[in-house]
C-alpha cells in the first residue's frame, strides 16, 4: 500500500508493503530539502510512524538523500536507528553523523530583561568615559593658557597660523558657495508665501534674523565639522598610527601644548570670521532673489537691513561662532588621541568625531536660543 497522496518519480514515496502486514515500511524516491518542503504531509505521517517501535524500515530504495532528510529520519526515529533498519552503506555516514551527539531542544526565544537593563548603565558609563577625558582635556587647555600668559615667547604661533589657514582661508571658497545658495533659496520660497499677504517688505527682516542669527553660524559649523574636524581627528590619528605621539612624548613635548591649544586658538578666531562671510554671502543671495521675485532694490535692502536686525544678533553669531570653534578643535582633537595604530580604528573615530561635534554644535545653539531669546529682537 502507497501513501495516496504522495505519488511521483520527482517526489519521495513511503510504501507499506501488503505482504508483511504493514509491519515494514519503505521510502523511495529524492529524499531531500528541497522535496521534503514541498510534502508536509509525508513528514507528520513520518513523525507519527516513528513512534511506533515494532516496525521494520528500509531506505535501501532512496535514490538521493540528504542531511536535512537524514535528520528528519533521525528525529522520527526518537534519535537512535530502528532495530533491523535497511540501508545502503554509503547512508551510514549520514546518520553517524547525528549518532551520540546532543542536539538541544528549540526554544522560543525570551526578552532578556537583566541585559536590557544592562545596556543603560553601560551607555552611561561610556558616556562618563568620555566626559571625564573631556574635561581633563580642558583643564589642561586652562594649564596651557596660564603658562603661555607668564611666557608669551613659548606660544605656537606658527602652529596657530598654519591651523588659521587650513580652516579658515581653505574654507572660503565651500562657505560662499553653500551661504550664497542657502540665502537664495531661502528667499525665494519665503518670497511666494509673503506675497499671498501682501507683506513684501519682510522679507528683509525674515532673512537678515534667521541668517545672522541662526542660519549662518549653524551652517558654517556643520561645514566646518565635517571638513576641518575630520582633518584633525585623523591627523593626530596619523601621527599615534606612525608613533609620532610616542615621539612628542620621549622628548618632554606637551600634546596639549603643540597639538591641541594651536586648534583650539585658530578655530575660535576663524569660525567666526566665517561666520561673517557665510552671512554677507547669504544676504547677497537673498538679495538677489528678493530683487528677482518681489522686485526689491539693492539699496532698499541694505537701507532697512539695519533697522530690521539689531546689532546684538551680530554679537550673538559671534559668540557662537567662537564657541562652536572651541568645541569642535576639542572634540575632534579628544577623538584623535583615542585612535588605536590601526585603519580601522582610525576610520571609527574619525567618523565619530564629526557626527559628536555636529550633535554638539546643535546642542549649543539650542542652549543660545533659550538663554537670549529675549535679547536681539526689534
Amino acid at each position: 500500500m502507497t501513501d495516496s497522496n504522495l505519488h511521483g518519480a520527482d517526489e519521495p514515496v513511503l510504501v507499506l508493503p501488503e505482504e508483511f502486514g504493514g509491519n515494514l515500511i519503505m521510502l523511495e524516491g529524492p529524499w531531500i530539502l528541497r522535496t521534503l518542503a514541498a510534502s508536509p504531509d509525508l513528514r507528520r505521517t513520518i513523525k507519527s510512524l516513528g513512534k511506533a517501535k515494532d516496525k521494520q524500515w528500509d531506505i535501501s530504495h532512496i535514490e538521493r538523500l540528504d542531511s536535512a532528510a537524514a535528520f528528519l529520519l533521525w528525529q522520527a526515529w526518537g534519535e537512535k536507528l530502528p532495530v533491523g533498519l535497511i540501508m545502503r552503506p554509503e547512508h551510514q555516514r549520514l546518520f553517524a553523523h547525528w549518532h551520540g551527539r546532543n542536539i538541544p531542544v528549540p526554544h522560543s526565544m525570551l526578552l532578556d530583561f537583566v541585559k536590557a537593563l544592562r545596556f543603560k548603565p553601560m551607555w552611561l558609563q561610556g558616556f562618563y568615559r568620555h566626559f571625564r577625558a573631556w574635561v581633563t582635556l580642558f583643564g589642561r587647555l586652562i594649564l596651557d593658557s596660564v603658562y603661555l600668559l607668564r611666557h608669551p615667547r613659548a606660544a605656537p604661533y606658527k602652529e596657530i597660523s598654519l591651523t588659521i589657514y587650513k580652516t579658515g582661508a581653505n574654507a572660503l571658497g565651500i562657505t560662499a558657495l553653500v551661504g550664497f545658495l542657502v540665502g537664495l533659496s531661502i528667499s525665494y520660497l519665503s518670497s511666494l508665501q509673503l506675497q499671498r499677504f501682501g507683506a513684501e517688505i519682510y522679507i528683509i527682516d525674515l532673512l537678515g534674523l534667521s541668517i545672522i542669527r541662526e542660519l549662518g553660524p549653524m551652517l558654517t559649523a556643520i561645514l566646518i565639522a565635517g571638513r576641518s574636524g575630520s582633518a584633525m581627528t585623523a591627523e593626530i590619528g596619523i601621527m599615534r598610527v606612525t608613533q609620532e605621539l610616542d615621539a612628542l612624548s620621549a622628548l618632554g613635548v606637551s600634546h596639549s601644548m603643540r597639538l591641541v591649544l594651536p586648534k583650539v586658538i585658530a578655530l575660535s578666531l576663524a569660525l567666526p570670521l566665517l561666520i561673517v562671510w557665510t552671512d554677507t554671502l547669504a544676504l547677497i543671495g537673498g538679495m538677489v532673489s528678493a530683487h528677482l521675485t518681489l522686485d526689491i532694490g539693492y539699496r532698499q535692502f541694505l537701507d532697512h537691513l539695519p533697522t530690521a536686525v539689531p546689532i546684538a544678533n551680530f554679537y550673538i553669531g559671534l559668540g557662537k561662532g567662537m564657541t562652536f570653534g572651541m568645541m569642535i578643535a576639542m572634540i575632534s582633537c579628544h577623538f584623535g588621541f583615542l585612535i588605536k595604530p590601526n585603519t580601522e580604528s582610525l576610520a571609527n573615530e574619525t567618523t565619530r568625531a564629526v557626527v559628536t561635534a555636529i550633535t554638539v554644535v546643535i546642542l549649543t545653539d539650542t542652549v543660545f536660543s533659550i538663554l537670549f531669546r529675549n535679547v536681539g529682537f526689534p
